[in-house]
């Protein structure tokens, strides 16, 4: 039996600008956060065996060891969403006609992105796994699918509230330009996606809660059922969200930082008239502000992004934030 193993990553994302209007045939720039990865790795096997992540494993010092851990991390863990992208990836084969055979195989997973904060790590997992699962069976899946494809495993099989934004960040890598038009999404079942040299980007922060007060995903649901319900609140909102996107494009192809982190500000006070804004997250973008760096969430919460290129200011996020239980890093976008 061949000991040949296939090993595949997906990096974190974080959201520029334009997000959370991915889900509603909008548009956004995100980049990857490669600081951060899922990791996975297939090795042929006499049966198909999910080998935990040790934080996955259902050990606990204590009561108290098991509620902090759930506080943490939620209720549920990788093994999920590597099931997810098998089965999806299985469908995806037998609807076409693809022959993978019967070689089983046994999964290790892993995942460094910070759980519960808005850095796609759920779909880093199942990007990273659908990854290993076409280089082991050599199946070709078209680029431009395979987001379709992660978000399917999340949302039809998981129930999971999301966009194609992680998945296309992720996919893609780098600095993306997404445009998710009703009519792109309708015509061809994705959207436009342009790469941007990562080199006209500013220097930017991350800033993430390493003790996050929420399962992320959940925060999405309330604006999934007005927007369902056509209010005009809502609707205007993620018109003007999505067209931030277009300008931030803008910004950065003329190498205007300031004001791509004018448009970052913009984006966050956007999103705070249509969903609630924990008291956290509002903490560490009005600190970030305080001190003129920009600051927006990079995803559902617990993690902010922003743009800072004076170092002395960037000590005082760093110092300050931290005071907020915070951990600022400088993330590697190429």
């Amino acid at each position: 039996m061949s000991q040949r193993v296939i090993e595949r990553s997906a990096f974190a994302r974080a959201g520029l600008v334009g997000n959370p209007s991915d889900g509603y045939f909008g548009r956004t720039v995100s980049v990857v956060v490669r600081n951060f990865a899922a990791r996975v790795a297939l090795e042929q096997s006499s049966a198909l065996r999910i080998e935990p992540d040790e934080r996955d494993l259902d050990v606990f010092r204590s009561m108290e060891d098991l509620v902090e851990s759930v506080g943490r991390q939620g209720y549920y863990g990788g093994a999920r969403l590597v099931k997810a992208a098998i089965k999806i990836f299985h469908d995806y084969c037998s609807e076409r006609g693809i022959a993978v055979g019967k070689r089983n195989f046994k999964v290790r997973y892993q995942s460094s992105i910070p759980r519960q904060v808005g850095l796609a790590g759920s779909s880093a997992i199942v990007t990273a796994m659908l990854r290993a699962l076409m280089a082991y069976y050599e199946v070709d899946i078209p680029r431009q699918e395979q987001p379709g494809l992660i978000l399917s495993a999340e949302v039809d099989e998981l129930g999971i509230t999301a966009g194609l934004q992680d998945r296309v960040a992720q996919v893609y890598e780098g600095c993306v330009y997404m445009d998710f038009s009703r009519e792109l999404m309708r015509d061809q079942g994705y959207g436009r996606y342009e790469v941007l040299d990562p080199s006209l980007l500013p220097r930017l922060y991350v800033a993430y809660q390493t003790r996050p007060a929420k399962v992320s995903g959940r925060a999405l649901n309330d604006l999934r059922i007005r927007w369902e319900q056509g209010d005009l609140e809502v609707l205007d909102s993620l018109a003007r969200i999505a067209s931030l996107a277009d300008e931030g494009r803008e910004a950065m192809l003329a190498r205007d930082h300031g004001r791509l982190s004018r448009l970052m500000n913009q984006n966050f006070d956007l999103r705070s008239r249509i969903m609630a804004i924990s008291e956290s997250d509002r903490a560490m973008v009005e600190t970030a502000r305080n001190f003129g760096a920009s600051a927006k969430l990079t995803g559902s919460g617990g993690a902010i992004v922003g743009i800072c290129e004076d170092d002395t200011v960037r000590e005082r996020i760093v110092r300050e934030l931290g005071a907020l239980g915070a951990r600022v890093i400088e993330p590697k976008v190429h």
